[in-house]
């Protein structure tokens, strides 16, 4: 079967691996769409903190079923995705319910080769039947349900002024559920073209641009209160930082982005607001079963967000041209 590597930063290579053969709790998956998630691009980068080399990138992904256990609900042909948070199951975060910060947690694609493949055999517990949704959309259901967790953890509420800072794929699907939730929601990003597509695909409320006037804008748009909640999802260390000072006092600030290394903010400030930190990572089935229900309900403009299509033969070659910003890319799809 055909596999894309990356060996190192920068160097990808397309090689033959044999088929994996499933254990027997294990489901086999022949892979037909994976989501480029920033993540990947991180990857390609050389600046994802969690990962080892070489390894093959890809977690958001759906597909046909081709081999199942027999009690595991799915049959051969079934659609499906997949979460690709492979969770112990026995720590201390697993039994509270958080398997998205399991103790003991293999991400696809991150810790474990993902699926810039043709097949890929997982534990059955992470395959999901999804019906009533195309491949497409069942591709996208990952990095939309990061949105979901977010808005969850930051427990958005209606009526309340939010700002997501950063309007990449993460920031969009944050923005997105946030909305859905009743909030009112401003998204600030240094690139005019994104905040374009938020107000005029995902109808945002409100869009600032970064620049020396940004802060003297977004207080006004909150008569000098600033946000109940607000949300990074930039991945970048000083924004992170700038981020605090957008929190309205008794706020909440989520961190949905990382970066390597630490983060520092004035503490006296920190206290006045009585602030709220948080940090937010990943998602769980939860968030999972929101994300499609809002699918289905067509709340979601996935056609829209879907801005690139590559062959995975193609990716490669045709990899590094997504991290250039000329390019509009919102969520590009790899096709198996």
């Amino acid at each position: 079967m055909l596999t894309v590597i990356c060996e190192t930063p920068g160097k990808l290579s397309a090689l033959k691996r044999s088929k994996p053969v499933p254990r027997e709790s294990e489901v086999l998956v022949r892979v037909k769409r994976v989501g480029v998630c920033g993540t990947d691009l991180h990857i390609f980068a050389g600046n994802q903190p969690y990962l080892a080399y070489p390894r093959v990138m890809g977690h958001e992904l759906s597909g046909l079923v081709e081999q199942a256990p027999v009690d595991s609900g799915l049959a051969a042909g079934d659609p499906v995705y997949v979460m690709p948070y492979m969770s112990c199951g026995q720590c201390l975060a697993c039994r509270r319910g958080k398997t998205n910060c399991c103790m003991n947690i293999q991400v696809l694609g991150v810790h474990r080769d993902g699926a810039f493949t043709e097949y890929l055999s997982v534990p059955a517990q992470f395959v999901h039947k999804v019906d009533g949704l195309t491949l497409d959309q069942a591709a996208m259901i990952e990095f939309l349900a990061i949105g979901a967790h977010a808005a969850r953890r930051g427990e958005v509420k209606k009526g309340e002024r939010v700002l997501v800072v950063g309007a990449g794929p993460i920031g969009m699907a944050t923005l997105m559920f946030s909305k859905l939730r009743g909030a009112t929601v401003t998204a600030l990003d240094v690139r005019a073209d994104r905040l374009a597509f938020c107000a005029k695909q995902l109808g945002v409320a409100q869009t600032v641009q970064i620049g020396e006037d940004d802060k003297a804008r977004l207080s006004a748009l909150t008569d000098g209160d600033f946000f109940d909640v607000v949300f990074d999802a930039t991945g970048n260390h000083r924004a992170m930082e700038r981020g605090f000072d957008f929190v309205a006092h008794g706020g909440r600030y989520v961190l949905v982005s990382i970066v390597a290394g630490n983060i520092s903010f004035s503490d006296p400030e920190f206290h006045k607001r009585e602030a709220t930190l948080l940090g937010s990572r990943n998602a769980t089935s939860e968030d999972f079963d929101t994300v499609v229900e809002a699918m289905r309900s067509g709340r979601i403009p996935d056609k829209a967000l879907n801005t690139h299509r590559l062959a995975l033969a193609d990716v490669p070659s045709r990899f590094a041209a997504l991290l250039d910003p000329a390019a509009g890319v919102v969520k590009a799809i790899v096709e198996c």
